[in-house]
């Protein structure tokens, strides 16, 4: 605090005082001017907290709020005294407010204390302002409800302020974050401190029901365990329902799940719910119960005959259209099988399939096994060898069960291949045997099973082989003979060529002979003329 006063030149001392309530002075410091000493007077609450410099400014450390004082600057000349007044003020910013006491939620509808707004250690004390979502609260009758109050600490001569707020909370206030703060004034004018931000759960009565069913399925089927979830609007949510079922008026109690467990088709209808304490709020939802029934006729294992009639069914009955497959060995049929007259390719094992597309799991199977039983038939071929020295005979069985083939050969003859069997397919198959028979014979061809016994005989000539061998010696014969003639006639010929050629070569030197006389003759008779 500097004085505020021009040093006069007959200065003799200088002093400070400080005036209490009553107006009367407390001296607490005092300079001489020509000895520079300072002397500070015995007042225990500013014991080592002053300090007065050369020019008079006093210092005061550690404020306190007691220091907020009028002070007063003397000085002191032979004739005249000069004092200068300063007042002192002291400010002690508060702590950061803080809501506390908060309520645990808030009722639409209810005034309910919502906590209360707490401001510590202020000089001088400052006041506080609620606030939602950033504007400030006013008081409303039945609405907002604002107590302000404020203490001192004796001690410290702090003040501590709290606002206490009560509240009607409505739906607009979910998520809504309340503040408050506190102003109050510093030296340098009016601050404000804010609080956190607070946010209350606001409970408020249902408006609505619904009802669900988990897990959420867009298909249930026979066989199914259904769970229906009632749920509430409100906040809380309620915790326990009446469960209404197809058929059954009162209402079972239940919490907000009630489970029907292998429901069956009579399960189709509306289930609804409703509180506890409001039966007229009421949901619903409707469930369809699907099912799928299958019935084959026959089915299992049926043995019929080889050329009866079969007729078979197979009936679907189902809670919606439904598609049908037949299978005969794991072989999709492009229609279902229908026997006139059977065959033994008709034996097999069928099976009836349908399904629910639009139901997962939906699906039923019946099967028949078919089997087609016929006693023994034979059919015998004979095929002779192109060489005409053998023959295969066959016999061609059919027959279910599958009949055991045995041959019997009564005459003489090489077997060349003994028994061939061909695959047993749809009842059929044959054995072949190959012979080449030195006279006529007889093959006798057995098919039996467990129904009857069957025989069948083919008679074999052997003149055909015979006849055809002796062909084939007599026509070896003839060419033989005839390469004999042949060679025979060559040889005579080639006798006859040899001898006339032997013939023409005496003539030939005959010939030239008289060639050379007559030619001598001419000689002579030339060399006489002359």
């Amino acid at each position: 605090m500097p004085c505020r006063l021009d040093v006069p030149q007959n200065l003799m001392f200088g002093k400070w005082k400080y005036e209490k309530p009553d107006g009367s002075p407390v001296f607490i410091a005092f300079r001489s001017s020509t000895k520079k000493s300072v002397q500070y007077d015995d007042v225990p609450e500013y014991k080592d907290r002053l300090s007065l410099s050369e020019n008079y400014t006093l210092s005061i450390s550690n404020a306190r709020i007691s220091d907020e004082k009028r002070f007063v600057c003397m000085l002191v000349t032979e004739d005249n005294v000069f004092e200068a007044p300063t007042i002192v003020k002291v400010f002690k910013q508060p702590s950061k407010p803080e809501i506390v006491s908060k309520a645990p939620f808030l009722e639409t509808e209810q005034l309910k204390k919502l906590g209360d707004c707490i401001s510590k250690d202020s000089y001088p004390d400052g006041n506080i302002t609620w606030y939602r979502s950033g504007k400030a609260l006013q008081p409303l009758e039945g609405v907002v409800v604002l107590i302000f109050k404020k203490q001192m600490d004796p001690v410290t001569q702090l003040y501590t302020m709290t606002s206490s707020l009560e509240y009607k909370a409505t739906k607009a206030d979910i998520q809504m974050p309340f503040t408050c703060s506190v102003m109050y004034y510093g030296p340098s004018g009016q601050k404000t401190v804010p609080s956190e931000e607070a946010i209350f759960d606001i409970y408020y009565p249902t408006e609505q029901v619904t009802i669900q069913v988990v897990p959420s399925k867009t298909a249930i089927k026979e066989g199914d365990n259904i769970t229906l979830k009632c749920l509430g609007n409100g906040n809380p949510p309620p915790e326990e329902f009446l469960f209404y079922l197809p058929g059954q008026p009162e209402g079972i109690r239940s919490s907000n799940t009630y489970t029907l467990t292998d429901v069956r088709r009579n399960a189709t209808g509306d289930y609804k719910c409703s509180l506890i304490d409001k039966k007229g709020m009421i949901a619903s939802t409707a469930i369809t119960v699907h099912y799928l029934d299958l019935s084959l006729n026959p089915s299992g294992e049926v043995t019929k005959q080889i050329g009866d009639a079969l007729p078979v069914s197979c009936t679907i009955s189902a809670s919606r259209n439904a598609t049908v497959v037949w299978m005969k060995d794991n072989i999709r049929l492009r229609s279902s099988p229908s026997f006139s007259s059977l065959q033994y390719q008709d034996a097999g094992n069928y099976v009836c399939e349908t399904a629910l597309q639009e139901v997962e799991g939906l699906k039923k199977r019946e099967s028949l096994t078919l089997i087609v039983e016929g006693k023994p038939q034979i059919k015998m071929t004979k095929k002779t060898d192109p060489s005409g020295l053998s023959k295969t005979i066959i016999c061609h069985v059919e027959g279910f069960p599958k009949p055991a083939i045995q041959w019997t050969i009564t005459g003489s003859g090489s077997v060349i291949n003994q028994t061939e069997e061909s695959p047993y397919i749809n009842g059929r198959y044959y054995s072949k045997i190959i012979i080449s028979p030195e006279e006529n014979v007889t093959l006798t061809c057995t098919a039996e099973n467990q129904l009857e016994r069957t025989v069948n005989s083919l008679n074999v000539s052997a003149n055909e082989n015979r006849e055809k061998v002796n062909d084939q010696a007599k026509l070896i014969v003839g060419i033989v003979v005839g390469l004999l003639l042949a060679a025979l006639v060559a040889g005579v010929v080639y006798w006859l060529y040899m001898k006339k050629s032997k013939t023409a070569s005496k003539h030939v030197n005959k010939d030239l002979g008289n060639l050379e006389e007559n030619k001598k003759l001419e000689e002579n008779n030339h060399k006489t003329e002359a």
